[in-house]
């Protein structure tokens, strides 16, 4: 009953958001992006608890509080990482819809859905949310380059893709111009995200685009 009811409540929320992303664009990439902007590149955690418990927790919170962001989030990654797609889209829509636009929370929940969304396979969706999170930010987050290098890569849009990865290089020449670091620089990238990252660095150099 509790998801029935979720998925009924949060519908209107997340297709209001989508519409709202789906009318925005990505802005050129800047000269150099290094602001670390911690506070949006992050997990959210409402409880420590993992998989199934982590799972049953949250949704007997959310069953009692009918403001619950950050649980909502967590339980929506939870859901998307098994596999239960449209279930953790509706509960990102119900997080989204409890929280003021624009603050470090909203920030973070955005990163996380955009994130979720690319590795659903819904690569346009979740270059949606990017954009949405990238419009309402005023600063040159050291995130932004290679993230979106990976997705717009992944989209087919290529030479945009070669754009971002030149400022991710022109930012930091030694942890970009070759991919030794990648594990590194993002631990907490799947393996196939490196890869895809790793094909944009060889094409990067191959013909390294002119700034600006």
């Amino acid at each position: 009953m509790f998801i029935r009811n979720l998925l009924l409540a949060s519908a209107l929320a997340a297709a209001l958001a989508s519409g709202a992303a789906g009318a925005q664009s990505l802005s050129k990439p800047n000269e150099f992006y290094f602001d670390a902007d911690a506070q949006t590149a992050r997990p959210v955690i409402a409880v420590r608890e993992t998989g199934e418990a982590a799972m049953d927790r949250l949704a007997k919170i959310l069953e009692r509080k009918p403001h619950a962001p950050a649980e909502a989030a967590q339980l929506a990654h939870l859901a998307m990482e098994a596999g239960r797609t449209e279930l953790g889209r509706q509960l990102y829509g119900r997080a989204l819809h409890e929280i003021d636009s624009g603050s470090a929370q909203w920030r973070a929940i955005h990163w996380n859905y955009a994130w979720d969304l690319y590795h659903a396979g819904a690569a346009e969706d979740a270059f949606k949310v990017f954009v949405t999170l990238h419009n309402a930010r005023g600063v040159s987050a050291s995130w932004m380059p290679p993230t979106y290098a990976v997705v717009l890569w992944s989209l087919g849009r290529k030479d945009e893709a070669l754009q971002w990865y030149a400022a991710a290089v022109r930012t930091e020449p030694g942890q970009w111009r070759d991919t030794s670091r990648y594990a590194e620089l993002l631990p907490n990238w799947r393996e196939s995200d490196r890869a895809t990252l790793a094909e944009v660095h060889k094409a990067w150099a191959a013909n390294p685009p002119a700034w600006p």
